[in-house]
């Protein structure tokens, strides 16, 4: 009998093989235009500008006042609305070409380390918990000040910190992106979230090393030993590096390869990483986004009034006087006093403590069970950590949106709907890590961050 053989199974090997194809073009063509990626460094450096700096500059818009007949209304709904929620998204999807391709902070920082001092990085720089402090400070003093409804801090904290990657490119490195690597609050989210990511430069170290040395040696921008490069998480995706040695291209990835992958070097590095995640994202962020709907802050803050006002104690109910300190608009009659901003301190940190301490037990009572490092089961909770900051920035764009009189109802749902299916992803990680074990202590761990979204979106 003449055997019969079906063509499907081939032509869809044809099929991704061609789709491989394609994005390793893509990956060569981002080389070859590398000018054509400058262009579009320096228009959105401009746009940047344009949306932190022009709206503090002008008077508070009225209450009645509306996207699309106020300049600071409609620069906000652009920055915190469909800037930063998309932001996140592009890095879950595309790896950090967000951060080699577009954003104006790298941009600069690596434009002007082309005339600095070219000095040698100093090891308090190197430290690896820089990330973490960094995105705690930014997340908390953001809140202290409003960032998300007033111009004056978006400018203040980011306009800081463009300055500062600035002031380190003249100073460390040449032609490179030391304040990324080492400094950005937002770098280790990023770099947690980009581990996700189903598209990523890919190295073949065994074609690298049989190559003969090429006449120029590539320049990567955040300094990585791009030889040795097994993760997405650190690369920026800028494409300068594509076909070097004919061993690097792009090319697509399951999603949870590189979660599912021994970690050859897991060290303080990692640890910190770790802590980012469950203290910092689950933790700290989460807390940003629910105290000012939260009913349990409103209740301490009249017991804690109440207390004051019985013993007399009147300079904790006043205003500091500072925008740059508290929020302090009296024009509109919006000023936090001593109390207010104390207490965001107090429910932020308690919430980071809480939930994020809670994780860390989970993960900790998992880890002896299923006899993994506990950081590496934490990493099986970045598609939570990730869709849970998603979601709270998308919390921006709803509310704006509801000032136009556009309130999708089936917004809350939708959010909560695509946390559960992160978690259960994150659940089906930690499965394939270490079994039934790790998977209900990566599940246990992300229930806590579950309950606090549904509370806020269908109890409060």
């Amino acid at each position: 009998m003449k055997q019969v053989v079906f063509p499907i199974p081939v032509v869809r090997a044809e099929n991704a093989k061609r789709e491989g194809t394609r994005l390793a073009h893509l990956g060569l063509a981002m080389r070859r235009h590398r000018g054509a990626i400058l262009g579009l460094q320096w228009a959105v450096v401009l746009f940047y500008l344009a949306l932190v700096a022009v709206p503090a500059f002008l008077p508070l818009p009225p209450d009645q006042a509306g996207m699309l007949d106020n300049l600071t209304r409609f620069a906000q709904f652009l920055f915190w609305g469909v800037w930063w929620p998309f932001v996140i998204l592009s890095v879950v999807l595309m790896g950090r070409v967000w951060c080699g391709v577009f954003c104006p902070e790298g941009a600069l920082a690596e434009w002007s380390s082309r005339f600095g001092l070219g000095r040698p990085v100093p090891r308090w720089m190197k430290w690896a918990g820089w990330p973490f402090v960094a995105f705690v400070l930014t997340t908390v003093f953001g809140q202290m000040t409003s960032v998300y409804e007033y111009p004056k801090p978006a400018l203040l904290i980011l306009g800081g910190s463009t300055i500062a990657a600035i002031a380190v490119g003249l100073v460390y490195g040449r032609d490179s992106r030391v304040w990324c690597r080492h400094l950005c609050p937002v770098s280790g989210v990023f770099g947690l979230l980009a581990r996700i990511a189903p598209v990523h430069f890919r190295v073949d170290r065994a074609a690298w090393d049989a190559a003969p040395a090429p006449a120029g040696r590539v320049r990567c921008a955040p300094l990585i030993d791009i030889r040795r490069m097994e993760s997405a998480s650190p690369c920026h995706a800028c494409g300068q590096c594509a076909g070097q040695r004919g061993a690097v291209e792009l090319a697509w990835r399951s999603p949870q390869a590189e979660v599912l992958r021994p970690v050859n070097a897991a060290g303080a590095a990692e640890n910190w990483l770790a802590h980012l995640l469950i203290f910092g994202m689950l933790g700290v962020a989460l807390g940003a986004f629910q105290w000012s709907s939260s009913p349990w802050f409103v209740a301490l803050k009249q017991a804690a009034a109440e207390w004051l006002v019985n013993r007399e104690v009147w300079w904790a109910l006043e205003p500091p006087g500072h925008w740059w300190l508290f929020t302090y608009y009296p024009e509109v009659n919006d000023a936090f006093t001593w109390l207010d901003g104390g207490l965001l301190l107090a429910y932020i940190g308690a919430e980071a403590l809480l939930v994020g301490g809670c994780i860390r037990l989970c993960l900790a009572l998992a880890s002896k069970a299923a006899r993994l490092p506990w950081t590496r089961l934490a990493m099986t909770l970045i598609p939570l950590a990730g869709a849970s900051v998603f979601v709270g920035l998308s919390l921006l764009t709803t509310s704006q949106l509801a000032g136009e009189g556009i309130v999708p109802h089936w917004a809350n749902a939708a959010r909560l709907s695509l946390l559960t299916l992160a978690g259960l992803w994150s659940v089906s990680l930690a499965w394939h890590l270490g079994r039934r074990l790790a998977a209900i202590g990566v599940a246990l761990a992300a229930a806590l961050p579950l309950w606090a979204w549904y509370q806020q979106f269908f109890v409060w």
